[in-house]
């Protein structure tokens, strides 16, 4: 059985029959990401530090007939079939597991990226899980969530726990993460979707040695200089595929306050982290200036 953290508490009241659930997919973002081995089942073995700052799509769910899912946002387009959308997997085994007769109605509005290095997928089938928990008044401690979580994909775990924590394994074996210093967090993406499965295959070197020992952070210059000392396994295969990752991570190393640039996941996304928001804002604003093409978020780590 997969390792679980239990899922955050609802930032919202108890719905009523009128309301829609609302959950957030917040964005999943890899302060650190060692890959450490490969599995005789293909799949890569990680040690990762995850963050998940307060931005991400937003998924509403109210009683249906059946299940359905309409997708608004800007990066709407990008998804494919409603029908293949994590979200719609994740309801439809929840609802199997379950013995569930009821319905559901999901609205998902997609502000994040598609294919982006930051979770979105997994952070909204994780979100759905959550949101149709509390809809259909299952508890969400049960094991059988978790169980669910792993087989829909190696981030659905750690995005349905959603809150600081480093991930092991395939991503299953998670362990939170307390006190943190709050940073300020700007997010990046070119606008370039970036196919997992490629940044993997061109991976030159799948024995790395793992993360080591956190240690305690005094502040958020602490955390910077230890994460310094770290990496992400994938930046440089992501770099070949995608050279724009370059441009990006340049731009953000220049904003004045910049503390480390890395990319988060498989790319394209990447971020930089700042001693505060007010420090971040600011970078974010002078950067989208320079860059209306590019996706830009301000945001934080806390």
């Amino acid at each position: 059985m997969p390792a679980a953290i239990d899922p955050p508490a609802s930032r919202e009241p108890a719905p009523d029959s009128a309301a829609p659930i609302r959950e957030e997919g917040r964005a999943k973002v890899n302060l650190a990401l060692h890959v450490t081995g490969r599995r005789a089942d293909g799949y890569h073995e990680l040690d990762t530090l995850v963050v998940f700052p307060p931005f991400g799509d937003l998924l509403e769910v109210r009683p249906g007939a059946g299940l359905s899912l309409s997708v608004s946002g800007p990066f709407a387009a990008d998804l494919g079939p409603a029908d293949d959308n994590l979200v719609m997997r994740a309801a439809t085994a929840l609802q199997a597991a379950f013995q569930v007769q009821h319905g559901a109605a999901l609205s998902l509005e997609k502000r994040l990226p598609v294919a982006s290095g930051i979770g979105g997928g997994s952070a909204d089938a994780a979100a759905a899980l959550r949101a149709l928990s509390r809809l259909w008044r299952l508890d969400a401690r049960d094991p059988r969530i978790a169980e669910i979580a792993a087989r829909l994909g190696a981030d659905v775990p750690m995005c349905l726990a959603s809150r600081p924590l480093r991930a092991s394994g395939i991503g299953d074996v998670l362990s939170p993460v307390a006190n943190l210093p709050a940073a300020g967090l700007v997010l990046v993406n070119p606008r370039v979707a970036v196919a997992t499965p490629a940044i993997f295959k061109t991976l030159k070197t799948r024995e790395n040695p793992p993360l080591g020992d956190l240690p305690g952070f005094a502040n958020t210059s602490a955390l910077t200089d230890w994460l310094a000392t770290t990496r992400n396994d994938l930046q440089s295969p992501a770099l070949e595929t995608s050279p724009v990752i370059a441009d990006v991570l340049e731009a953000l190393e220049a904003l004045p306050g910049s503390l480390l640039a890395r990319m988060s996941g498989s790319g394209a996304s990447c971020f930089a982290l700042f001693a505060d928001t007010t420090m971040a804002k600011a970078a974010a604003g002078a950067l989208a200036a320079a860059r209306p093409d590019w996706w830009i978020c301000q945001t934080e780590v806390r």
